[in-house]
């Protein structure tokens, strides 16, 4: 191996951004046969341990920035927290939560407001559950740690991603000072849910007439203007839209602005509209052109749906996986077999996008529609997604529309034999032994409804009642 000296190994750590694997192996190496690992200041120990989990084999080397931290911490009693703040920031959510456990217990670093910010971020992004995440906010309240507004954002951020709604609006209701990330954050989080889409409209008010000190901001706009798509509200949208001509100005040369309102103007129901705010656009992307293609893929203009991805392929943006389930859906809509099917292919071997449930499931729904039972039935089969239970349904619904009994028997016994991949202790699957109950009703054969009640009953299933509401 080749030995590299002791200040050229810092120097790299220091200015280089990017080292190969080797190489990180070999200045650590050199570092602890030097015996001045720990001597080194926690600036330059972060760089190693950033090169580590930043090199693409870093899954096989994730034992060596737990390693330097801990050496660092037992060898040099340093109660600073800036060493592990760079190792929980790097890691992925799920492991940076374990780490942050660990140190919790072993008591020697005193966390400061960026320990619980990057804590707080890994929970937001799925590393943890919403009881971990209270817990972390109850060290912030014991340690005093709530009047940083950057802390205090991270927090109605987290509550907001992990669904508690009132626990972030509390926060926010609590915090003596905001930033217009904070605002971004409960508003953004509100108009993700369609049931808070109003509430996030509402708080946007609030913003606007309050004295809060700050100024609505693009993101802001485009988080309100996706609550309008979601609540359906056309005056509402055009409101807005008059706003932002209003305060925004140029709306032509803000890619992001632009698609949120070709994006609201669709889902209104206005394509003309959105078709104007789409034409007048100087700059385009791929959300821009799949917002176009997915309004008229939901109004079920499924040919012009087509064209505009022609036009998209010839204007050089390439399509991604939100694009091709729009176009399969207009495909579905429309009846446009020929087409679905083609595109279905397009997707995997010109793209090289790899299909996920919902296209498959936009397949076997074009199928049925058309009424092509026994090719949607193959097709299920050949693309090995047999254990998707949404494909089956799918298909069994096709079975009764069409009323091929045949068919629609050996689809719900295939359900009825589905096991869920998830350890599920109590699997509800009655809705398929009904559906299969019909099925044998629908073809006379009264004894095997019989049957299947019975096994039904021998289970202890039981058939819910539906509900249903007339608003006056």
């Amino acid at each position: 191996m080749h030995t590299l000296p002791r200040q050229r190994c810092i120097t790299l750590l220091q200015k280089s951004s990017s080292l190969a694997t080797k190489h990180i192996t070999q200045i650590h190496s050199q570092l602890i046969t030097n015996n001045i690992l720990t001597s080194q200041s926690p600036s330059t120990l972060s760089k190693l341990i950033q090169h580590y989990l930043k090199s693409k084999s870093s899954q096989h080397y994730t034992h060596y920035p737990h390693l330097i931290t801990t050496q660092f911490y037992n060898q040099t009693n340093e109660q600073n927290p800036y060493l592990l703040n760079v190792l929980i920031r790097c890691m992925k959510p799920i492991d940076s939560i374990r780490v942050f456990a660990n140190w919790v217990s072993k008591n020697i670093v005193r966390f400061d407001d960026f320990t619980y910010v990057f804590v707080l971020g890994a929970c937001a992004r799925g590393g943890g559950t919403l009881w971990d995440g209270m817990q972390v906010h109850c060290r912030v309240i014991k340690h005093g740690f709530l009047s940083n507004v950057m802390l205090g954002t991270t927090l109605v951020h987290f509550y907001v991603k992990c669904g508690g709604f009132v626990f972030g609006r509390k926060v926010f209701d609590e915090m003596s000072e905001r930033s217009v990330a904070t605002w971004n954050s409960l508003i953004s989080g509100y108009c993700a849910r369609k049931e808070y889409a109003r509430d996030g409209l509402f708080l946007f008010l609030e913003m606007l007439g309050g004295d809060c000190g700050v100024k609505v901001s693009d993101t802001t706009l485009v988080c309100v203007l996706s609550a309008v798509a979601r609540v359906g509200c056309l005056e509402t949208g055009v409101v807005v839209h008059g706003y932002i001509v209003k305060t925004v100005c140029d709306v032509e040369s803000d890619v992001y602005l632009g698609t949120g309102l070709v994006d609201m103007y669709a889902k209104c129901g206005c394509l003309d509209s959105a078709l104007d705010v789409f034409m007048s656009m100087g700059c385009k992307n791929v959300m821009t052109w799949t917002a176009m293609v997915s309004g008229f893929a939901v109004h079920g203009k499924g040919k012009q749906a087509l064209k505009f991805f022609s036009d998209m392929i010839e204007s050089g943006i390439v399509p991604n996986s939100v694009t091709f389930t729009s176009l399969l859906f207009a495909c579905s809509q429309a009846g446009l077999l020929e087409e679905g099917l083609y595109l279905f292919h397009d997707m995997k071997t010109k793209f090289r996008i790899v299909p996920l449930s919902h296209h498959y499931g936009c397949i076997v729904d074009l199928l049925g529609r058309v009424g092509h039972l026994s090719e949607a039935y193959e097709f299920i089969i050949s693309e090995k997604v047999e254990g998707d239970e949404v494909l089956w349904r799918s298909l069994l619904h096709a079975c009764r529309v069409h009323n091929n009994i045949v068919m629609g028997e050996r689809v719900a016994k295939i359900l009825i034999s589905i096991k869920p991949e998830t350890n599920l202790e109590v699997y509800d699957n009655t809705e398929d032994y009904v559906a299969l109950s019909n099925i044998h009703a629908s073809a006379g054969r009264w004894e095997d409804v019989a049957a299947v009640r019975e096994e039904m009953n021998d289970k202890g299933m039981e058939n819910k009642a539906a509900v249903s509401s007339v608003f006056s």
